[in-house]
């Protein structure tokens, strides 16, 4: 289908569809306010022009509550508010409902290569021997994150769900009902949720979707690889961090690791027992019956009680001898119903998903500081021992650690989580916990920490069945990676660590923290680079190297198109894997429906497996690399030069948002880590960091500083140059055009009252100078005449839930401005901000 084609079919499905639907809102019962949704289209049309005007978000409400409000107390015009806010709120649901409804029509005719093309395409070139034995080992690992960005509850996904069957099937009378339904269910948590809270949503999405969707999903490659045997059960694994990730949330315990652990568990049991259920409706043989009663009543058991488990074994042997005696004694009748369930069995075991631990080094070193305190192996600090010194201990000295000899809580939890993996891994199968993230990893004492906490507790002279993952994430950790992995390497016990875990190691590079370290372009060129220096010191040491990228939400996050991002990876780069977290409100937008997690996890798949099997070797020149280098370099000196304005901090502190992030109930983790009073940089969340920019729509970390690179080697003659590198090297061409997307969402209008403030105001004109610049510089650079010009769907989409969220955002930028003022209220003002922020994070999809 051809954009234009594809463009009416999103104004038939998507645009007509939900302003026919949205007329229904109409009538949502609002108690106190009559005729709220009559007054929103008018606040819009207000905002968007008063904007235009160079109106302040103040005098736009105002003049809205003078000609139109009939409202006169300053109470009444905050209940208003909060009223548009539930209402904007209920409409961006209405919105993705529709989108998400659309999608199977929108993407049937996808240019975007499907696995269905990847076969056919090897059927063509007669590949099938060729592409075996990558087809056997290729994985995509999709790691769904506790982060704070996706915070429906799931009262409020049920009805989604509802919402999208009903306007799928046009049942006008049953949508008006469910939007009623709808505007009576409070959308945000009423308390902070806990972090068990959070893993029981994200769970919930896990059995309602990803379930079938992976069972089907692997049918379809098993059945379209014709008479080769296909039998690679992690060809689509899951990860998850809520409840494992424990990287500046005091609020992730051993115990919160142990009850998240069961529940997926148990709700895994209630999957494969309404999936036996069903089968015992076909499977009526005198034969089958006893195997199937014993497992029923064995799953029934285990999927409510989390001290009865079922093991794999006692799971899979009566689906076996069942298939056995159906071969046997009833040709093969429902066979492959049963083989589709036994190919559920051996994808997600007992476990589910693969729950990470991750831990900050800082946090390691603390409790290191502390163990070898107890063990008088110091006095004060680790400073006392020399690197050779300490590296012994950790690698050769042997004790057991007790958590009842520390008073310390971080020492404490952490000894008591790592003494209950085994356990854990017994439970749930070595598959439902082996890896322990070290965030903030910068030398070879990150890994080894954790190694020593291993030893010590429990795994002695034992196998550690765990992958210890490196996360570096700042631009100094990825510029020692390179040393800090071949030095771990060359230590004899931990090469035989990794040769006891199959010879691989996995290596995380996190994109958030890159970027806000390092500006956008300096980051991602960077993490390529570390990729390709890390694949190679792997290789040398005869370990294969596997890649965990940290991509959040936005662009700014490492987010964006991700087909495309991994598509355009070059043939330096590992490619045994594609690991990669999806976090906040990406986890419902990208994966939240069966047809949008199918479609997706194929774009993963054939993103690795094309690169490597049908000749596509990506490589990027010398000239080329050096011409990135230099842009690199150019945008990162304006971006630091930003960071370290005097009003940076200031700005974000005072003018943003940043502050109520903490404030809002969205998510357990605090918004930074640490406990210093002065706010700091380098321990700002990366979500509250890019979220904070996009709330002004102003999304200075997805762009900033290109402007800039680019304009310099304009002047120096040099433009050509930089139209070859985006013609030619579809890495750089991904990451400019993810950074158009970032521009396509900036907004300056909202706050251009910023430029009269006498504090702000020359720091507000920096970053609509370099944001008018890069716009004009990445035009000219792509020869399109507006942002994101092919991709007409993404771009009218995007306008559309701006269009949503635009009074919304007038009134979080108003109620800052009376906040400013020092005005009666202020709790309430301050509420509106907080409230705010929850409607415009759900229409930007991946703001955060």
């Amino acid at each position: 289908m051809q954009q234009s084609e594809r463009l009416e079919e999103f104004k038939k499905s998507v645009e007509n569809k939900f302003n026919v639907y949205n007329s229904l809102f109409l009538n949502l019962p609002y108690s106190n306010i009559d005729n709220v949704g009559m007054l929103i289209p008018l606040l819009m049309d207000q905002s968007e022009k008063g904007l235009k005007q160079g109106l302040n978000p103040k005098e736009i409400l105002d003049m809205f509550f003078e000609k139109f409000g009939s409202l006169e107390t300053e109470k009444e015009k905050i209940d208003f508010m909060f009223r548009v806010i539930q209402y904007v709120e209920r409409q961006v649901v209405l919105y993705d409902s529709v989108e998400d409804a659309a999608f199977p029509k929108l993407h049937k005719h996808s240019s975007s290569l499907s696995l269905k093309d990847y076969f056919q395409l090897v059927e063509r070139n007669g590949a099938w021997d060729q592409i075996g034995e990558k087809l056997d080992n290729f994985s995509a690992r999709i790691v769904l994150t506790a982060h704070p960005t996706q915070f429906y509850t799931p009262a409020v996904l049920d009805i989604i769900t509802n919402l999208r069957t009903l306007i799928l099937e046009d049942r006008i009378d049953e949508i008006d009902v469910a939007l009623q339904q709808l505007g009576l269910t409070s959308l945000i948590n009423a308390k902070k949720p806990t972090p068990l809270d959070e893993a029981k949503n994200i769970i919930y999405t896990l059995r309602h979707v990803y379930y079938d969707a992976i069972g089907d999903l692997y049918s379809y490659i098993k059945g379209s690889t014709g008479s080769k045997k296909f039998e690679n059960h992690n060809i689509v694994k899951l990860g998850f961090w809520p409840g494992g990730d424990r990287d500046g949330n005091p609020f992730v315990t051993a115990e919160i690791t142990k009850d998240v652990m069961n529940e997926l568990r148990l709700n895994l049991m209630k999957c494969y027992y309404n999936d036996l259920k069903r089968l015992q409706h076909k499977l009526t043989f005198k034969a089958v019956q006893d195997p199937l009663n014993q497992l029923r009543s064995n799953l029934y058991t285990a999927m409510f009680d989390s001290t009865k488990d079922v093991g794999y074994d006692e799971i899979i042997n009566p689906l076996i001898q069942i298939r056995e005696a159906l071969i046997d004694k009833y040709n093969s009748l429902y066979l492959k119903d049963l083989d589709k369930f036994i190919d559920k069995v051996k994808i997600f075991k007992t476990h589910f998903a693969t729950i990470d631990i991750r831990q900050d080094h800082s946090m390691h070193t603390k409790v290191m500081t502390e163990v070898l305190k107890h063990k008088e192996f110091i006095k004060e600090n680790l400073n006392e021992l020399s690197e050779d010194e300490l590296v012994r201990i950790l690698l050769h000295e042997d004790f057991e650690l007790s958590a009842k000899d520390f008073s310390e809580d971080i020492v404490k939890d952490t000894i008591v989580n790592i003494s209950q993996l085994k356990t854990i891994q017994e439970k749930n199968g070595e598959e439902g916990c082996n890896r322990y993230i070290i965030s903030n990893s910068e030398d070879i004492f990150s890994v080894l920490f954790v190694y020593g906490l291993f030893r010590w507790c429990g795994w002695a002279d034992k196998k550690i069945t765990f992958d210890i993952v490196p996360l570096f994430e700042t631009m100094a950790g990825m510029d020692n990676s390179e040393t800090t992995m071949q030095k771990l390497f060359g230590l004899k016990e931990y090469r035989e660590h990794v040769a006891n875990r199959g010879d691989k190691q996995t290596i995380m590079l996190g994109f958030s923290d890159g970027t806000k370290d390092g500006g956008y372009l300096k980051a991602n060129w960077s993490i390529l680079k570390t990729k390709e220096s890390l694949s190679g010191v792997c290789e040398e040491n005869g370990v294969d190297a596997i890649f965990f990228d940290g991509r959040g939400g936005p662009p700014a996050r490492g987010g964006g198109k991700t087909h495309r991002f991994y598509a355009a990876q070059t043939s330096k780069v590992a490619n045994n894997e594609i690991q990669l977290t999806i976090q906040g409100q990406t986890i419902t937008s990208t994966y939240g429906t069966k047809e949008q997690f199918i479609y997706n996890s194929e774009q993963l798949l054939t993103a690795g497996l094309s690169n490597s099997i049908l000749g596509k070797e990506i490589t990027i020149s010398d000239a080329s690399r050096a011409l990135i280098e230099e842009l690199s370099d150019s945008s990162f000196e304006k971006y630091d030069a930003l960071k370290h304005h005097d009003k940076f901090m200031p700005y974000l502190e005072n003018m943003s948002t940043l502050k109520y992030y903490t404030k809002a109930n969205i998510g357990s983790r605090p918004g930074k880590r640490g406990n210093k009073a002065k706010l700091e940089l380098s321990d700002l969340r990366a979500i509250s960091f890019v979220g904070s920019w996009s709330q002004l729509k102003q999304n200075v970390p997805g762009y900033f500083g290109i402007g800039t690179a680019l304009k310099k080697l304009e002047d120096e003659g040099r433009f050509d140059e930089a139209k070859k590198l985006y013609d030619e090297v579809p890495f750089f061409q991904a990451l400019m055009m993810n950074s158009m997307m970032s521009l396509s969402k900036c907004y300056f209008e909202l706050t251009s009252y910023m430029k009269e403030d006498k504090e702000y105001g020359a720091f507000w004109e920096i970053l609509l100078h370099e944001y008018e610049l890069s716009k004009k510089m990445l035009l000219q650079l792509s020869g399109m005449e507006v942002l994101m010009e092919k991709e007409a769907i993404s771009r009218e989409s995007i306008k559309i839930r701006e269009d949503i969220v635009l009074p919304l955002l007038v009134i979080q930028q108003y109620a800052l401005q009376k906040i400013s003022q020092g005005v009666e209220h202020k709790e309430l003002y301050e509420k509106i901000v907080t409230r705010s922020l929850y409607g415009n994070i759900n229409a930007s999809r991946n703001s955060a």
